[in-house]
């Protein structure tokens, strides 16, 4: 990309350098970074062609949290008010530069609560249906025609895989409808929500936002989070009913969009070592991916310690 259209794009100032490759890689895009006479910025690049409207729930909510303070990057439009420009031939977005280090999933829960509290506490409406991604099951017949493709490939984890089919299955019977929708971020796994260099927390990649019920996205924040540590699950419950959160973690049920969502990503892990691609371009990132939740399973077990542990708080 040319450093100088990209900033005149967006109306940044004189460009002075952009990072010789990216800074930044996830399973939607590329992050560079750009630096100009006003300030740095994250330059985003989809992997895949991306309309306007694919990206206007999202941006509403991120805006619309920035706007109340919650730690996000700015989103900054170019210079015709769209999110997006083509800039050497590539769609990109842009976003004030935070300074963010490596993921942490033992980051101060009073700060995850806050944070989580204070975007459940917009309220965003949010209308259509939540995509099966978050609501529906992977079913026994995908897991087992996935077990016997991974044994038959020889993936070194498909005996792992088969040990915990049992257990899957067995949790999605926990699956409920969303009882009552907001838009939500939908992804706040600790690669999005992350620690910054100036010692607070930030949350990015607002991509994947949608209707969701904030209940059930609480309860994969303290999954994530807090774990089967009671002190820190009645910390981060605590600190996010207090900064206005909306959602309760008090049934099984709460866990619906954990247990679709880690099922859908590990289904998806597993078919990307079996057929290598750009989300996934070495088997070992596949492995990785699929390793997340096989090295630290959220077995029916340990879910009900943590509905045990959030049921202890009251109010």
């Amino acid at each position: 990309m040319d450093p100088a259209e990209l900033a005149d794009a967006f109306g940044l100032g004189r460009a002075v350098s952009l990072s010789d490759e990216p800074v930044a890689r996830g399973k939607q895009g590329v992050v560079w970074r750009l630096d100009t006479a006003s300030g740095s910025w994250a330059v985003k690049v989809p992997f895949d062609p991306v309309d306007e409207s694919e990206v206007a729930l999202s941006t509403r909510l991120q805006e619309t949290a920035y706007a109340a303070g919650v730690p996000t990057p700015e989103v900054r439009r170019a210079r015709d008010g769209r999110v997006f420009a083509d800039v050497s031939g590539r769609r990109v977005r842009v976003y004030s530069w935070v300074d963010l280090l490596p993921p942490d999933p033992r980051l101060d829960p009073t700060l995850v609560g806050r944070l989580l509290g204070a975007v459940h506490a917009l309220a965003v409406p949010a209308d259509g249906t939540p995509d099966a991604w978050y609501t529906a099951p992977v079913g026994a017949d995908r897991w087992d025609r996935l077990v016997a493709d991974l044994r038959a490939a020889g993936a070194p984890f498909s005996e792992r895989l088969a040990a915990l089919r049992d257990e899957l299955v067995a949790l999605e019977s926990w699956l409920r409808p969303p009882q009552h929708l907001q838009l939500c971020h939908r992804d706040l796994w600790a690669d999005n929500l992350l620690p910054t260099a100036a010692g607070g927390v930030c949350v990015i990649d607002w991509e994947n936002t949608g209707p969701a019920d904030p209940s059930q996205e609480l309860a994969c924040v303290v999954f994530e989070f807090a774990r089967e540590d009671p002190a820190r699950v009645r910390e981060l419950l605590a600190a996010y009913r207090s900064a206005g959160g909306t959602g309760r973690l008090a049934t099984r049920g709460d866990f619906s969009m954990l247990v679709a969502q880690l099922g859908h990503i590990t289904e998806l892990g597993a078919r990307d070592w079996l057929v290598p691609n750009r989300r996934s371009p070495e088997r070992r990132d596949a492995e990785a991916w699929v390793g997340e939740v096989l090295d630290d399973p959220h077995t029916p077990k340990v879910l009900d310690r943590i509905l045990a542990a959030a049921r202890s708080v009251t109010g």
